[in-house]
């Protein structure tokens, strides 16, 4: 008989793997020895000595403390049993088949049983973990391009598309707002080509990364000729000399570039690397698009995600509006409304007030353009109700209201100028107002001025009065003509012998202020900048209708 190492029970040396097999549950000896004594009496008074194998050696028992050495033992968890006085036993390591049974190891025996002792209890739910503890837009990640929602380009006969299918990815730049699936893509792609696909973020990646992974990408090309597709997340993050890194290994084809940016690439990403890249412009999702998205992760998710009475397809389209374009957040929107749903006696139009609305504007990037110029231009359109839509959107984002009070005294010259010359004072005062009082109350000043804009007449009479002038100067020799000599100043002596100032006339000493004098340049006399109409002279059909 041997003693089992791991639940201590007599077993038959030829049985002690099936033992083991069945969780030390069956093939337990039993039966009576040839002298009457029972396999249990025989076992605990014929004590057999567990091989040298399972044991600790003598250096470490001496120099260890037992109970830190069973804390660090990996398999504590599953083979530690206790004596009567609770102490748990020294830790079973790996056994060979050579210390139970006399027969030769056999290699399928001794594969199960490396398994029972070795492989930890949690080493099967750890993907499982991770994936649960992923959020909901993370799992509903497309995997392939047919399940991307909203961007033609990767359609069934889109332009990207054709070119994945063909296996001729080019190294591109995916240009797009937040969550219309720049990621999504390049990951689809790699997975259909079947490159080797190295992701990195500039956030956290550096030249010296770049470069390593480059010549990873040379060395593989050159043993197997598989190609690497090197997806640079927030490359507009990355300085424009740090950009330099990427021109060589794209355009010697060493690698396939693909960048995703939030900012627009011909401000963000330098001219030569913006050369060597083709520019895909992803659109921003629509409120349908979102709709499907959610739909579907609620279709995969199953019955844990199965919508309750406060989710429903109402609270879908909600959400889909709520997003504003962006999928990842319906997601993590949906995710919560589920999770707030659980609570009892909760309503739909509680989780509608619990959801926080971020405004999508970004100081320095092209949210901050774009709509100022939507606001000055419905300034100029004389339409006041989408003046003051841009003017809020502005204020309850952020903008510094200096910078929109600057805005209106331009306004005030170029769009109104002649037609009504108390808009200058009105905009200079406003911007006045903003700088001493401040948000919020400054808005009500901002407001008053922005009417008055809209509703003003307009003139570009002097604004285009002075584009002629600058039109004038780029002709050749005319920024350079000589001053008439009867209008120019004499401070000296010498300046008067030379006849400066001669014969002008000074018109508060006439009638009417009425004289004949050139005050144009000799080559330009006679030349007109500023024109008697105060609008253009075309027609817009639709609005003489």
């Amino acid at each position: 008989m041997v003693e089992c190492p791991i639940c201590g029970k007599p077993v038959r040396p030829r049985d002690i793997n099936n033992h083991l097999d069945s969780a030390c549950q069956s093939f337990l000896d039993t039966g009576e020895q040839p002298n009457g004594m029972s396999s249990q009496n025989s076992v605990s008074s014929q004590k057999l000595p567990v091989s040298s194998f399972f044991q600790t050696p003598a250096a470490k028992r001496a120099t260890c403390d037992p109970v830190s050495k069973v804390d660090a033992s990996p398999t504590l968890s599953l083979h530690q049993r206790q004596d009567g006085s609770g102490t748990p036993t020294q830790p079973q390591r790996k056994r060979s088949f050579e210390d139970v049974d006399s027969r030769p190891p056999i290699q399928q025996d001794g594969e199960r049983l490396r398994n029972v002792v070795d492989e930890p209890s949690s080493k099967k739910a750890k993907p499982n973990a991770f994936q649960k503890a992923a959020p909901l837009a993370e799992r509903m990640r497309p995997r392939t391009l047919d399940d991307v929602y909203g961007q033609e380009l990767v359609g069934p006969s889109g332009v990207l598309r054709g070119l994945i299918e063909q296996d001729r990815v080019p190294s591109m730049i995916l240009w797009g707002s937040a969550g219309t699936g720049k990621t999504t893509i390049a990951r689809c792609i790699a997975s259909m080509v079947g490159s080797r696909f190295v992701e990195i973020n500039s956030t956290s990646s550096g030249v010296a990364e770049c470069k390593k992974i480059f010549a990873e990408a040379r060395g593989e090309l050159g043993l197997t000729g598989r190609k690497t597709i090197v997806f640079c997340d927030e490359i507009h993050r990355f300085s424009k000399s740090q950009q330099d890194v990427f021109l060589g290994p794209v355009e010697s084809g060493q690698v396939t570039l693909i960048g995703a940016t939030t900012e627009n690439p011909s401000f963000k990403v330098q001219n030569a690397l913006l050369s060597r890249c083709r520019t895909f412009t992803l659109q921003k999702l629509t409120d349908e698009d979102i709709l499907q998205i959610l739909q579907r992760a609620l279709a995969q998710e199953g019955p844990s995600y199965t919508p309750s009475e406060p989710v429903d397809t109402d609270l879908l389209k909600y959400l889909a509006a709520f997003s504003d374009g962006d999928a990842r957040t319906a997601l993590n929107l949906l995710e919560l409304a589920i999770g707030l749903s659980a609570r009892p006696s909760i309503t739909k139009e509680d989780i509608k007030t619990s959801l926080t609305k971020t405004l999508v504007y970004d100081r320095a990037g092209d949210q901050h353009y774009d709509t100022i110029s939507a606001f000055h231009k419905s300034v100029r359109g004389s339409d006041p109700d989408a003046a003051l839509y841009y003017l809020a959107r502005m204020l309850q984002s952020g903008e510094d209201p200096l910078y929109i009070a600057r805005r209106m005294i331009v306004i005030a010259s170029e769009d109104v100028g002649l037609a009504d010359n108390s808009m200058l004072s009105l905009a200079t005062s406003t911007y006045t107002a903003a700088e001493k009082i401040g948000m919020p109350e400054c808005r009500i000043a901002m407001a008053h001025c922005t009417v008055a804009l809209c509703l003003a007449p307009k003139s570009t009479r002097a604004y285009r009065g002075l584009n002629n002038a600058f039109a004038a100067l780029n002709e050749p020799g005319v920024a350079s003509l000589p001053i008439p000599i009867h209008l120019r100043n004499a401070p000296t002596k010498l300046m008067k012998e030379l006849g400066y100032g001669d014969q002008y006339k000074y018109n508060p000493n006439y009638k009417e202020g009425r004289v004949v004098q050139e005050y144009l340049p000799e080559q330009l006399k006679g030349r007109t900048f500023l024109e008697d109409r105060d609008l253009g002279t075309e027609i817009d059909p639709g609005a003489w209708a």
